[in-house]
């Protein structure tokens, strides 16, 4: 996959044949929601609490309402500052969160690396820092409970997310069958990919913005031409003045305007700023203005239309069959900005430790961020169609999807405040301000909408607790079982110490240990060596590591040093990877982390004859003693498929070792780093043509003896050991703890992927070795 073209809009090759493509394009993915709010807006405002009367105070103040409402919500506040705060090109709850994480220590993952922020896509160009920014930074990283609540704040803000994707398809006229047979389709398309459905359901969305913006304004021209009055802020004071505390309780349905606009940041990685600016801005704001002032319209000459209003009624007698069946479609097609941007918050949410490990998939060649993940996929079609069926009275289900919709926009106003203070160092009083002014609003929906909670609006409560419990539950244990790893650790002394003279043999082959630990010696490593009396040759400790970047550019994956002396053959391997990278690019992650480790070796090499070091085989630490690892290499690849790095030819003795590896160019730089001092240079090599006076210096056939050394045990078979972990909680632990832990994580980790299926061990390789980690 092309990841360069994941950010193709902020490149020099953007065109607008581009950028008008991928707005085309949102209508599909995006816009589907938000544009089939005219069937329900006004039909659930009316509902009970308040009634259309001769004087049109209530049809003007909710049609004032739904004016400025979609105005300073989706357009103000999304669309021209919301989509400002995106992490790289990506957008959504957790983008926020890893902006937040990046600028501020905030994160509970304990495996930060001055590496880390060596990574290009890590590094942000902003202001300095001023002296209130100081500060509250400060404040928010002296406290353990502060970092805890923000991420129960993601959480929420993400469950409701999925609880609205539930919600969304059921908010529709159609016969039951129909709706359920459609659905079932829907979700059996997501196997082809965002941009291809995007294909599929744009003329969909695009002739149904057409279609109510030609009845609005027919509506406009022959009912009533004055309505434009209405959009005057006076007729909301005069419509809350009147109606009262009703009209507080009909808010409710008057939000279910902007049902949608979330996924406009959401699913801002399948597509463009620019892209998705342009399609709301240029024709789904002033469609959807012109519809409801038809309606508003059509309902000021109609007063005896009170207890049933109906969007259809609005509509000719003659189109009004052909303007049915497009709902139905524009309804569920609806979903689809849900199901995209579900899928987008799933992925994130397990890279950051959040959610069991699922299958991802990559649909797009060309755009990085467009995704498939099968499980999320047939759960939520099962619960689509459950909910479908369970709820039919169209009054309920606004309720509840109002109220998922406003818990999702406060979220993102608090969140957005504080990437406003601490990533673009604007003034505390600008993010105060953005925080009251947008938060007011939104407080003002959320609470009309908490009212309705024994009438449909408990249903996204229920499940975002349900959500919560496991996203949280499995955060939780991720970081005990770390802190358990970090505690138990075997020194490098041990590991050096082990010999023949303890009865311990090397073994030909190369052993992959996967650990969490980004140094030291994990315990599991411990507990194989003491059943099984030997390793292998090679031996390497390899870290898969999610760093809060959206993508980790592939010629700055790998992250490679030494385990020791060089003569000691081990090695430690942090692979990165940002959350919405898929961690299965690789056809063989065996071949691949060879063909890293040849490129380490002969850099290193190369690296002590270019400083003129001599040969000694440990890197002292600061005590002068081999128990540290000393230097690491951002060794990187062109690409993620390809020739493989190096060719050593038919003969494999050591003596004939041959190399041709590819140049590391401006995209690939190599990164040496001291444990302090971290100094980029370019590195460009090739051995194909060594020649005999250099070879026989020490250094070089030194390096041509791991060399052959490496290939040898690749020839001989690579075992990869595994830590079979099972979680318990000590004793003394709280019953709920004891619940979570005991029987909730470990049901979540037997039934979720596990590592060896995320990174294609073949099962003949696999070894594993049981740990109990008491927590």
């Amino acid at each position: 996959m092309d990841l360069d073209c994941g950010r193709c809009w902020k490149s020099s090759k953007e065109s607008w044949k581009t950028i008008m493509l991928l707005a085309y394009q949102s209508l599909g993915v995006v816009y589907g929601d938000l544009s089939i709010s005219p069937l329900y807006v006004y039909e659930s405002t009316f509902a009970e609490d308040i009634q259309h009367s001769e004087t049109n105070e209530e049809i003007y103040g909710v049609l004032s309402f739904v004016f400025w409402t979609l105005t300073l919500v989706p357009l103000f506040k999304y669309v021209f500052i919301v989509l400002r705060a995106d992490d790289n090109g990506e957008g959504g709850t957790f983008a926020l969160y890893s902006l937040i994480c990046r600028h501020v220590k905030v994160s509970l993952l304990p495996n930060r690396q001055v590496a880390d922020e060596e990574l290009s896509t890590y590094k942000l160009e902003h202001p300095p820092e001023n002296k209130n920014t100081s500060k509250f930074k400060t404040l928010l990283e002296r406290h353990k409970r502060l970092h805890t609540a923000l991420l129960i704040l993601v959480l929420l803000g993400t469950c409701m997310v999925i609880g609205d994707g539930l919600l969304t398809p059921a908010i529709s006229d159609a016969v039951v069958p129909i709706t359920c047979f459609i659905l079932v389709c829907l979700f059996a398309l997501q196997h082809y990919g965002t941009h291809r459905i995007g294909f599929l359901f744009a003329p969909v969305v695009l002739t149904w913005l057409l279609c109510i913006s030609a009845l609005g304004l027919y509506n406009i021209l022959h009912w009533n031409p004055h309505v434009y009055q209405a959009l005057s802020p006076y007729y909301m004071f005069k419509f809350l003045r009147k109606t009262r505390m009703g009209g507080w309780m009909s808010l409710g349905g008057v939000l279910l305007c902007i049902t949608g606009s979330e996924a406009m940041f959401a699913d801002l990685g399948h597509f463009s700023y620019t892209a998705i600016q342009i399609a709301f801005t240029f024709l789904v704001y002033p469609a959807l203005i012109l519809a409801y002032m038809g309606q508003a319209a059509y309902l000021s000459k109609h007063h005896h239309i009170r207890n049933q209003i109906s969007f259809y009624h609005s509509v000719p007698e003659s189109v009004r069959w052909p303007v049915l069946v497009l709902a139905i479609l524009a309804s569920v097609v609806g979903s689809q900005a849900i199901i995209s941007g579900t899928f987008s918050i799933i992925n994130q949410s397990q890279s950051l430790g959040c959610f069991p490990r699922v299958k991802v998939v990559h649909t797009s060649d060309k755009i990085h961020g467009q995704i498939y993940i099968p499980e999320i996929n047939w759960m939520l079609m099962i619960l689509c169609i459950a909910v479908t069926i369970g709820f039919r009275d169209i009054k309920h289900m606004g309720n509840a999807s109002g109220l998922a919709v406003m818990t999702v926009m406060l979220v993102t106003t608090c969140l957005t405040s504080l990437v406003i203070i601490l990533c673009w160092h604007k003034p505390p009083i600008l993010s105060l301000c953005f925080l009251l002014f947008f938060g007011s609003i939104e407080l003002l929906y959320f609470s009309a909408s908490l009212t309705k909670f024994a009438e449909g609006a408990w249903l996204p409560i229920l499940l975002a607790l349900f959500l919560m419990t496991i996203m949280f539950v499995w955060h939780y244990a991720s970081i005990k079982k770390y802190e358990f790893d970090l505690h138990n650790k075997v020194s490098l002394e041990w590991l050096l110490a082990l010999g023949p003279s303890l009865g311990i043999a090397r073994v030909p082959g190369i052993g992959v240990v996967f650990t969490d630990l980004i140094s030291g010696i994990p315990a599991n490593f411990s507990r194989f060596v003491t059943n099984l009396p030997a390793f292998h040759r090679i031996l390497v400790f390899v870290c898969l590591k999610s760093v809060p970047v959206p993508h980790v550019p592939p010629a700055e994956r790998y992250l490679v040093g030494r385990v020791g002396p060089s003569s000691h053959r081990s090695y430690r391997c942090i692979v990165r990877y940002g959350y919405r990278d898929v961690h299965q690019d690789v056809d063989s992650f065996e071949a691949e982390l060879v063909d890293r480790l040849a490129e380490f070796i002969h850099l290193d090499w190369t690296e002590r004859n270019t400083i003129g070091s001599c040969v000694k085989d440990d890197c002292p630490s600061s005590s002068g003693s081999v128990s540290s690892e000393c230097r690491w290499a951002v060794i990187g690849k062109v690409s993620i498929t390809g020739a493989p790095a190096y060719d050593l030819g038919e003969s494999p003795g050591p003596a004939s070792v041959s190399l041709g590896i590819p140049s590391i160019e401006s995209s690939a730089d190599v990164i040496e780093m001291e444990p302090v001092v971290v100094v980029k240079k370019n590195v460009r090599f090739a051995l194909d043509d060594v020649s005999e006076s250099d070879s026989r210096t020490e250094i070089e056939k030194q390096m041509r003896e791991e060399l052959g050394d490496l290939l040898a045990a690749q020839q001989s078979g690579t075992a990869f050991i595994l830590g079979q972990s099972h979680v318990r909680a000590k004793q003394g632990s709280s019953v709920l703890k004891r619940l979570a832990i005991n029987f909730g994580y470990n049901f979540l980790r037997r039934n979720c992927r596990g590592q060896d299926v995320a990174l294609k061990v073949p099962p003949a390789s696999l070894l594993e070795v049981g740990m109990v980690y008491v927590v």
